[in-house]
């Protein structure tokens, strides 16, 4: 029964992760409610063994019908793997504590900064090329990577964020850039956990199939619809993001 939930939660968690990101929302919490005695670690490597393969393949639909930079962004996902593990590496030593009391405010500061700028992100204008266009994205990739392995919500709707707010990107580009990194990131993770033997891999290879068909789903709807039905889903996961940032941060513990 516990597989049957969180195989349906990796379905829905696909379909999210593909058009904006924010799959883990949906998928860590049913993994922590289907298997509430077992390691954070096991649960956390389990969801990245699932998402990444939906994130892989949106990021190929993707690129089957948006022009990828492909010269900009490899380096940028080598980037973004690099500080992911570094990420991972630093919170062995360095508790991420103090992100979970900051991070909704910084969720609530992208969400109105979104929503006050009606046209952010509705019309493709890249702002750099060449040689600049790589070292920023690259940065882009690097620092959100490093926050991905640190801590890691939100990581998906972050990085599509900055390609919109820095680099001039439409929210449908942005978000199939987005998914090229946050499978790099991903990657580094699950090299980690793999590593301490923290990934259940007949769990995750189940999870895996349902996300990939919901990631099928929500990337041909993003496709479809275009860059305002991804800035709409963009707005709808952050305010989710705000909800359950700020529950874990200041009423769990109560």
């Amino acid at each position: 029964m516990e597989l049957l939930f969180v195989s349906v939660a990796s379905l829905l968690a696909g379909f999210v992760d593909a058009i904006v990101g924010g799959g883990g929302l949906i998928l860590v919490p049913a993994l922590f409610a289907a298997y509430p005695t077992s390691p954070p670690a096991t649960l956390f490597g389990s969801n990245k063994s699932a998402s990444i393969w939906g994130t892989a393949l949106a990021t190929y639909q993707y690129s089957q019908r948006v022009h990828m930079h492909w010269s900009v962004l490899v380096p940028a996902a080598a980037a973004g793997f690099a500080a992911s593990f570094a990420g991972a590496w630093a919170v062995t030593l360095i508790s991420p504590e103090f992100l979970r009391k900051v991070l909704p405010f910084v969720l609530a500061t992208v969400l109105a900064y979104t929503l006050a700028r009606k046209e952010l992100g509705r019309t493709h204008a890249p702002r750099l090329s060449g040689h600049p266009e790589m070292l920023l994205v690259s940065a882009i990739g690097a620092v959100v990577g490093f926050y991905d392995g640190f801590f890691g919500p939100g990581t998906g709707s972050f990085f599509v964020f900055l390609f919109v707010r820095l680099m001039g990107y439409d929210f449908l580009n942005a978000s199939a850039c987005a998914k090229l990194l946050n499978t790099a990131t991903n990657l580094a993770a699950i090299a980690l956990f793999a590593a301490k033997g923290h990934i259940w891999w007949q769990v995750g290879l189940v999870m895996a199939v349902c996300n990939v068909a919901g990631s099928f789903a929500g990337t041909h709807l993003a496709l479809k619809h275009g860059a305002g039905f991804v800035r709409m889903v963009f707005i709808g996961v952050v305010a989710a993001l705000i909800v359950k940032t700020s529950y874990d941060a200041f009423l769990r513990t109560l």
